[in-house]
């Protein structure tokens, strides 16, 4: 596949067992292979001992929401999670952002428009691997795209994978307002839409995690956001 989709194994939590079959069919035309789990201690199992890419989590399961699987898998593994949701309220779909997922799409979904957003994510997984490890140095804060790790005033900071991608496309646009629909296309490869509010809850996690009380990153109200590098 021109995608490199061939091999690639993914993981579906999902209660709906006539949607799990369908999906598989799906994705198996597509190259991928997709194994499904139907509650979420059982997805959770699987996502910590499987060999996989990336998980497809739904909000509501049995056992373990999809949330808590969410956290516990954030505890101890980095790996890509979109998760499905049929909640409408959007400080439901915050909620799953702020736990750590990487994207999310509203049930009931397009099978294509997921097909696309798990490419997106896994083609910044993948880009993500060869990257120079050439150090981004701006203040006091560090970055390393080869290792991936992140420093403010040479301590050590942990960023999720969209974070991370995140303050690197800022500072490497040091002084340069970014627009929403850059980043947004940047990173999920898609145009930012009014009411997403994805971007402002990384963006806030990671003013919490560098600032410290200043103002580094700097929102410009209509169009994006700017990384300035000083206080």
């Amino acid at each position: 596949m021109l995608d490199g989709s061939r091999g690639r194994r993914l993981l579906l939590v999902d209660d709906d067992v006539e949607l799990c079959g369908m999906m598989k069919e799906f994705f198996a035309e597509a190259g991928y292979r997709l194994d499904c789990a139907n509650n979420g201690r059982d997805g959770l199992s699987c996502a910590l001992n499987g060999a996989y890419d990336l998980v497809i989590l739904d909000v509501m399961l049995p056992v373990f929401d999809g949330l808590t699987v969410l956290q516990q898998l954030r505890r101890r593994k980095d790996l890509p999670v979109i998760m499905l949701t049929a909640r409408v309220q959007r400080d439901d779909r915050i909620l799953g952002l702020n736990t750590g997922a990487d994207d999310y799409l509203p049930e009931p979904f397009d099978p294509d428009e997921l097909l696309a957003r798990i490419r997106a994510v896994l083609r910044r997984a993948d880009t993500a691997d060869w990257k120079s490890s050439a150090v981004l140095t701006i203040g006091d804060i560090q970055l390393n795209p080869g290792t991936r790790e992140a420093w403010v005033a040479g301590s050590p900071v942990e960023l999720t994978a969209i974070e991370f991608d995140l303050l690197e496309m800022l500072m490497r646009s040091q002084g340069r307002v970014v627009t929403r629909d850059e980043i947004t296309m940047a990173l999920f490869e898609r145009e930012a839409t009014p009411y997403d509010r994805f971007l402002d809850v990384h963006v806030s996690h990671l003013r919490k995690k560098l600032e410290g009380g200043r103002h580094l990153i700097r929102a410009v109200r209509g169009v994006g956001y700017v990384f300035t590098g000083t206080a």
